[in-house]
């Protein structure tokens, strides 16, 4: 396929036929004419026609009353987007690889790539030592999170891999005729599963899903995907500087809070923990043990034709002779092939290794032949390396062999840093039982911050444990036996096995403290990194004043200094929007991380800021690259960690390509990170207005957020009520079991507003913000000149009118039907700052519509929204009629089901829950 576009056409054409043959085969042709019938009326809808909206209605409310027939059309259209989605995964690649072939003939890079960034970096004038301390500096880590807003099942997702596979071979493939007839075979074979397959779990997924499902995309994807990065990396080196030598390090890790993150999830504990741990460990090791039993089968070169270095020859002995019985069968099978030799005794260690894995990390006495840490599989590996670069086999060095160098070195036998978290209460709460327990206080809570932080700085350095008996409250104890698994992780399986511990809601240096207390009295003193989580907007405000008072206490500052002078501080983006808004929590989060790398600056301590961002725009979602390049340049200088979460977890990495494509581009806005932003003196001169227009713009969302009628408005026009029925997470979708939107999670806040198409979080406030300069023919020509030169600013925009445009205020008055009297003032004020929102973004940049700067973007949203609005009509219809009517048990369940299935439709249509 040549022209992409045509591609994806065809591509959509195929599915779209075998989904209705699939229909007919399946629940026969009414159905099929059914569903036909809505998809032309709601295309008349998005053409305009004066009764089509009133014919969809009447229609969708008939309809409810089947509650079959409804599933089924329900179903149908989820399965479609479903395929959809699929077909356009696959053009984004074969888009890819033609701008790919493209660059390569014109012998120039391809833009966002990492040799773009390379190339970039050496026309700006960076020598090979600036590279050299970039590289020495660079960290990015994504770190997969068991956020819940994947709607989809693994069931589905495997299903959709298999598919995906069958399309790529279609496009890279020359296929004989009956090469293609099976390929459609099997293509139907896995629509027939997807349309029998419920998308709806039965039951909320447990951890262990949770983990599983993690792992999933490391074993699937990213132990192959990230080989190739470094490999680009070092190529790209070596083509813009080929007379200069570079080491690159494993400088792109990654992390999880999978098993780890127990913030407002009860169902995390210390043995789910250590579990979580040891599979991260099998995983390692099983991968390891294929890899070096197929680089046993390459590496068959024989004794007859070639020699091998002393020391390797030295490890076989030491091998044999650790491995008893089972060395010497290896020894005699393979006596003419040294390496095959080699590789098939260090399978042997991996599988020693892994049977030490299973037992308990506290109790863990590795077997003689086991590897005692992923240094010295490695080490081996680099023996063999050396033989072959001296012997005649630096082309097989540079093979297989070195990808799974470079896999060891970034994934070791942890795969993934661990992250702890838990909320700044649960320390405080704890620290106060273990301090009266031992009569230090009686009322730790009535202290003042400068109180606790005396005591606390006291403790710290006191030698006495405070800890060793576990007569606690089960929560404190917990918390014990997790800070005590975290020493044990570090010690018998890698340093790197635990990442930091985050500390949800900090508010001050206490908050800190407890956790280093906490971490001294497991001799965890200088060896956890510790990052303060600051969320709300008073928080981010505070952050920088909060670490300025840290770093001058002398007990901190010395950890500090143990851990290489280097502090983690993590920025959240989701409960900062919900508390202020979308303007005033971004320019909160910019500030913040203006003023907390100032700080760190001028204590000398080395920054990693860590970005908790979610999907969704307003959670901090949005392209990455762009993401990324809107930073302030001070708050990176090549170090990133970020949050990886839901659905674009297996958005971004189910797909190879498109893993690979998303990795590259985050490498790239790193390595440029300090490029492409405005001078000093215009940043002075806008920061102010920025500050004055996030005023503006939170004074309209706090009016609308308190109005009285406001929480039950929003109960009212969106499913939210519904959204906990999903089972789409392991914990509760509120911290406390109340109604307020305070207390409500961020996630099922976005999720509700982007089913009802109105996106809120994503734009409101923009409108109100910027209305009164555009009208100002200076102050409209200062908003374009920012929106031009600005690449925080211009994010900020385009990212809103990306919002704006996923909304839609057809669908939104639809559910706006639901409210009561008293609620459709707060209806027609979200209504009204939606419409100023779009009239003020098209007049700072200049389009006739919104999204003509995306124009592909723009296709794939009126492709999908004639698809889309039946699922929401349907929706609509089906809350009211549970509202109102009266409905024995088992109607009211076939409703429920309805309704969540309506909520995984709309999620896969608009490929966003929260």
């Amino acid at each position: 396929m040549n022209d992409p576009q045509r591609g994806l056409s065809e591509t959509v054409r195929l599915l779209g036929d075998m989904l209705g043959e699939t229909i007919i085969e399946q629940n026969g042709r009414g159905l099929f004419d059914l569903i036909e019938e809505v998809r032309a009326t709601t295309k008349s809808l998005r053409s305009g026609e004066a009764d089509a909206q009133a014919h969809l209605a009447e229609r969708m409310s008939e309809l409810v009353h089947d509650l079959p027939r409804t599933r089924s059309i329900l179903k149908a259209f989820t399965v479609y987007f479903q395929l959809i989605n699929l077909a356009e995964e696959g053009h984004r690649v074969r888009v890819l690889r033609q701008r790919l072939t493209e660059a390569d003939q014109a012998n120039r890079p391809m833009r966002e790539t990492i040799d773009d960034a390379v190339a970039r970096l050496k026309d700006d004038g960076c020598g090979a030592e600036q590279v050299r301390e970039l590289l020495d500096h660079l960290l990015i880590k994504p770190v997969f999170t068991a956020h819940p807003t994947e709607a989809k099942r693994r069931t589905i997702l495997e299903k959709q891999r298999a598919i995906a596979e069958i399309l790529a071979e279609r496009d890279r493939t020359a296929l004989t005729p009956r090469e293609q007839a099976r390929r459609e075979h099997r293509l139907r074979e896995h629509v027939t599963a997807l349309w029998q397959t419920d998308e709806t779990r039965d039951r909320r997924p447990t951890v262990w899903d949770e983990i599983r499902n993690g792992l999933y995309f490391f074993d699937t994807t990213l132990f192959d995907v990230v080989p190739r990065i470094y490999e680009e990396l070092e190529t790209a080196l070596a083509r813009h500087y080929p007379d200069d030598a570079f080491e690159v390090g494993p400088a792109l890790r990654f992390g999880s809070w999978i098993g780890g993150d127990r913030d407002g999830n009860p169902n995390v504990d210390a043995a789910i923990t250590e579990r979580t741990l040891q599979w991260h460990q099998e995983l390692a090791l099983r991968r390891y043990r294929d890899d070096v039993d197929r680089l046993g089968r390459d590496l068959s070169m024989a004794r007859t034709y070639i020699d091998v270095s002393d020391a390797l020859q030295a490890s076989i002995a030491d091998d044999i002779e650790r491995l008893g019985g089972r060395g010497e069968a290896v020894r005699d099978r393979f006596h003419l092939e040294p390496y095959r030799q080699k590789l098939s005794l260090m399978g042997e260690r991996l599988v020693a290794t892994r049977r030490s894995s299973t037992q308990p990390l506290d109790e863990r006495r590795p077997e003689p032949a086991a590897y005692a840490h992923a240094r010295e599989f490695l080490d081996d590996l680099g023996l063999i390396r050396e033989s072959l670069e001296t012997h005649r086999g630096q082309l097989l060095a540079e093979g297989a062999l070195a990808r799974l160098i470079r896999r060891v070195r970034v994934f070791g036998f942890h795969v993934a840093e661990l992250d702890l978290r838990q909320h700044a209460h649960r320390h405080h709460d704890a620290v106060a039982e273990i301090l009266e327990r031992y009569d230090l206080t009686h009322d730790y809570s009535a202290l003042s911050v400068d109180e606790r932080v005396a005591l606390l700085r006291r403790e710290i350095v006191n030698p006495r444990p405070l800890t060793a008996e576990l007569h606690f409250e089960e929560s404190t104890n917990d918390l014990v036996r997790l800070v005590r698994l975290a020493r044990h992780a570090k010690a018998e399986m890698a340093p790197e096995a635990i990442g930091s511990y985050v500390i949800s809601m900090t508010e001050d240096t206490s908050d800190v403290l407890e956790v280093l207390l906490l971490a001294s009295d497991a001799e965890l003193f200088g060896r956890l990194d510790i990052a303060p989580l600051f969320e709300t907007i008073d928080d981010l405000q505070r952050a920088p004043d909060v670490l300025d008072a840290l770093f001058q206490i002398p007990e901190y500052r010395e950890h500090l200094a143990q851990r290489g002078d280097h502090q983690e501080v993590m920025i959240g983006y989701s409960d900062s929007n919900k508390d202020g808004g979308y303007l005033r929590a971004n320019w909160a989060l910019y500030r913040a991380q203006q003023n907390v790398a100032r700080v760190c600056r001028d204590h000398g301590i080395e920054l990693t800021l860590f970005h908790g961002r979610g999907g969704s725009i307003g959670r901090g979602g949005g392209p990455a690259n762009r993401a990324i390049r809107a930073q302030p340049a001070e708050s990176l200088r090549g170090r990133l960690k970020l949050t990886e979460q839901g659905e674009v977890i297996s958005d971004r990495y189910a797909n190879p390509e498109i893993a690979h494509r998303h990795l590259e581009q985050v490498v790239h806005a790193v390595l440029l990170s300090g490029q492409s932003q405005p001078d000093t003196d215009r940043l002075a001169e806008w920061t102010p207005k920025l500050e004055a227009l996030a005023a503006r713009a939170y004074e309209a969302y706090r009016e609308l957020v308190e109005h009285p009628e406001f929480v039950e408005a929003f109960h009212t026009v969106t499913p939210i009520d519904h959204i906990d029925e999903l089972n789409i997470g392991s914990r509760p979708s509120r911290r406390k079991g109340s109604e307020r939107i305070e207390d409500l999670r961020a996630i099922p806040w976005v999720f509700a507003w982007t089913q009802a198409r109105v996106g809120l979080p994503g734009w409101y406030g923009l409108g109100a913000a910027l209305d009164e300069p555009l009208a100002d023919e200076d102050g409209a020509a200062e908003l374009r000149a920012m929106y031009a030169e600005w690449p925080f600013f211009r994010t900020l925009v385009d990212n809103a009118q990306l919002s704006l445009r996923q909304a839609d205020l057809t669908i939104a008055r639809r559910y706006a039907t639901l409210a009561e009297d008293a609620q459709r003032p707060i209806v027609e004020t979200i209504i009204e700052e939606h419409q100023r929102t779009e009239r003020v973004i098209l007049a700072i940049t200049g389009q006739s519509e919104l999204l003509d700067n995306e124009a592909w973007l723009q296709r794939s949203i009126r492709r999908r929204n004639p698809y889309i609005d039946p699922l929401n009509f349907l929706q609509v219809e089906l809350i009211r009629r549970l509202r109102e009517a009266t409905l024995d048990e088992a109607d009211d369940v076939q409703l429920r089901h309805a309704i969540l299935l309506s909520l995984n439709g709309i999620a896969a249509g608009l490929r966003n829950t929260g």
